[in-house]
């Protein structure tokens, strides 16, 4: 279970803190929320703390882990040559973002920078980067409690 005040992570949606925990009743059923507060959007979102687990409610990564979602950016090795058309690819990239894996993120990044270098890549496409980016780039920063600026210079030069 989550604290009031905790950060999470709420899959497709980024970072959230979590700013009460309420009880609510929707069709005569009580039921506990997380009220959760999105920082990026300022949006509040409830999630009933029974469903938390199957939408991907997680903790932020540890710092432990910050160095294994480097070498996932940083492997060249493991990718596989695209032969799928852009809408397909769009359809994987999204499933792995919405996962909330941190690591599945960080290889939609890695794809997509490595992509670009051979072609230019489509509108979705480049959305699709700058939101696993951003994702990547704010998680990062918190599990390190560093800058996002720092964080983002980190990652630009791994495929530079």
């Amino acid at each position: 279970m989550f604290q009031v005040g905790e950060k999470i992570v709420y899959p497709g949606h980024g970072i959230g803190e979590i700013v009460s925990i309420e009880s609510r009743t929707i069709s005569g059923t009580s039921q506990d929320f997380y009220i959760l507060k999105i920082i990026d959007s300022d949006m509040k979102v409830m999630v009933p703390v029974s469903n938390s687990h199957s939408v991907g409610l997680r903790k932020i990564t540890p710092q432990g882990d910050i160095e294994k979602i480097y070498d996932i950016l940083k492997d060249r090795d493991n990718i596989v040559e695209d032969t799928q058309t852009w809408n397909r690819r769009h359809r994987e990239y999204t499933e792995k973002i919405n996962s909330g894996s941190v690591f599945e993120i960080a290889e939609v990044l890695r794809d997509l920078y490595v992509l670009k270098l051979d072609k230019d890549l489509s509108f979705g496409e480049k959305k699709m980067l700058d939101t696993a980016r951003s994702l990547l780039v704010k998680e990062i920063a918190l599990a390190r409690q560093e800058t996002e600026t720092k964080v983002l210079k980190e990652i630009k030069e791994i495929f530079c």
